[in-house]
């Protein structure tokens, strides 16, 4: 109910700034981009998810080299697309892909490992990019106005969210899930799902902690990988926004690109964004001086560009599981 009633507010946001805009001079700026521009638009988010294909693979270790590079995008699109459609904390699509590379011999408990530790090392690049992202908009927005403080407010809540992701790798190496399983007998809950499954949930443990222990040049370059996914998303601003006929800078872009991934995250709990991610684009392009017309229309790009992926994953996902029963992937 919460879910619906978010949704409906996300889109009567969204639909509200459009009449205030004004459909006909959204409708002039879309027609004049044409249908190359469309197609270009698209090229950096496609870079973005081979990177991060590549910074999931390599937290597979040898695992990888049974599966095809074509399957691991395939099955990280499927799941992507649970991710951004769903109000999970982008990680509703993480079981699946454990689930789905068991068709390639990767054991649910290896597969589940991967996507575990490849969520760890893409939360660091992304908390370095939106710090990279919150320390350019100081400079070349200042700390005065309300922009400023926006900056100041993200800056603060990326330094919860660091700490966070710090403790999140220590209870990761100490063994998070049997740590999970302790601290429910501790308050007297016993969960059935778990405890039955408390030999694989352990499993688990050992398989993250050996990663960190044994693969920490796979961590950094995952991380690496990662980093660079992340820039591509400066990069889709920085075609976008000339694709429409205005000027950009490398530096701007990156900024706008960091702050936009952190209100996106900031929004987790709405379905798609829808609304909150929309207005934020809006005006983080009208703080760095672009009119109104193209931050909706730099917005709306941005749905284009989700709407493509929505069904490219659903695509693989209806390839990936064909002839396959309904089941739910547990480890």
């Amino acid at each position: 109910m919460l879910k619906a009633a978010l949704l409906v507010l996300g889109a009567l946001t969204l639909s509200a700034l459009i009449w205030h805009i004004g459909i006909g001079r959204i409708y002039d700026a879309v027609t004049q981009l044409g249908p190359a521009a469309m197609i270009l638009v698209l090229l950096p988010s496609l870079l973005m998810y081979v990177l991060e294909a590549y910074g999931w693979r390599v937290t597979l270790g040898t695992w990888a080299n049974g599966v095809p590079f074509w399957r691991i995008l395939a099955i990280r699109t499927a799941g992507e697309v649970v991710n951004m459609t769903t109000p999970t904390a982008y990680v509703g699509g993480e079981p699946l892909k454990a689930y789905l590379l068991k068709r390639d011999g990767v054991p649910m408990v290896e597969g589940l490992a991967s996507v575990v530790t490849a969520k760890t090392t893409m939360t660091i690049a992304q908390i370095v990019f939106i710090l990279a992202g919150i320390g350019l908009g100081f400079w070349l927005l200042g700390a005065e106005g309300s922009a400023g403080q926006t900056i100041t407010a993200g800056l603060v809540s990326v330094g919860l969210l660091l700490f966070g992701v710090g403790a999140f790798v220590l209870v990761q190496r100490q063994g998070m899930f049997g740590w999970i399983l302790a601290l429910l007998r501790r308050i007297g809950l016993r969960i059935p799902f778990l405890e039955a499954r408390e030999p694989q949930l352990l499993e688990l443990d050992r398989t993250i902690a050996g990663f960190y222990a044994h693969q920490r040049q796979a961590f950094l370059f995952s991380t690496g990988l990662f980093l660079l996914g992340w820039l591509a998303e400066a990069l889709e601003v920085y075609v976008m926004v000339l694709c429409m006929g205005q000027s950009i800078e490398v530096l701007p872009a990156i900024a706008i690109g960091a702050l936009s991934v952190f209100i996106k995250g900031g929004t987790f709990f709405i379905p798609g964004s829808l609304g909150a991610q929309d207005a934020g684009n809006l005006f983080l392009l009208s703080a760095f001086g672009y009119g109104e017309v193209t931050g909706i229309t730099f917005a709306l790009l941005r749905r284009f560009r989700e709407f493509v992926w929505i069904a490219m994953g659903l695509a693989c996902l209806a390839l990936l599981t064909k002839g396959e029963k309904a089941a739910v992937p547990v480890p």
